[in-house]
């Protein structure tokens, strides 16, 4: 029997629990990957929530968290192409951050690499840093190519607006 039980008005599991008070609230899937992502513990690999702890305890809390981030994770990578794009740019809107502040940190940190789950097969991860390495520079170049417009920075004579 578990230690702790759910507290009057609880959903009656960590899962159902976590996703109608914290995830059916984060709009977008890569939204919801990135928070997910930030509740791991990058020094032991293990997921910690407070109010789930409390509520569920740390095995149940841990596990909701973790399937959580595998089924959120396969969502976006189930997603097409235009998907994709459409649901990171609308995550990046959302940032305090400007959209090209967090494009160019995303690419020269590579801080997205962190947000795959443990449980995600090479190939899996392979998928998902290429495509969203691919939106990232897409995102990059649209910012670019705004700017030379605008006159805000010199185009290299050597480009083509197309490159």
């Amino acid at each position: 029997m578990p230690r702790f039980k759910p507290l009057a008005g609880l959903e009656r599991s960590a899962l159902a629990d976590l996703w109608k008070h914290t995830l059916s609230r984060i709009p977008t899937t890569s939204g919801r990957i990135v928070y997910l992502a930030g509740l791991r513990d990058p020094a032991s690999g293990a997921y910690r929530h407070h109010g789930l702890i409390a509520s569920f305890g740390r095995d149940e809390a841990a596990r909701a968290l973790r399937q959580s981030h595998e089924k959120e994770f396969q969502a976006w990578l189930n997603l097409s192409l235009s998907g994709k794009n459409d649901d990171l740019r609308e995550y990046l809107l959302g940032l305090d951050a400007s959209q090209d502040e967090a494009v160019e940190y995303w690419i020269r940190s590579g801080i997205y690499r962190s947000y795959v789950p443990a449980s995600a097969m090479d190939a899996e991860v392979e998928l998902f840093c290429r495509d969203l390495e691919t939106l990232l520079n897409l995102l990059k170049r649209d910012a670019l190519m705004r700017r030379q417009r605008s006159g805000a920075e010199p185009r290299d004579q050597d480009s083509s607006p197309l490159a």
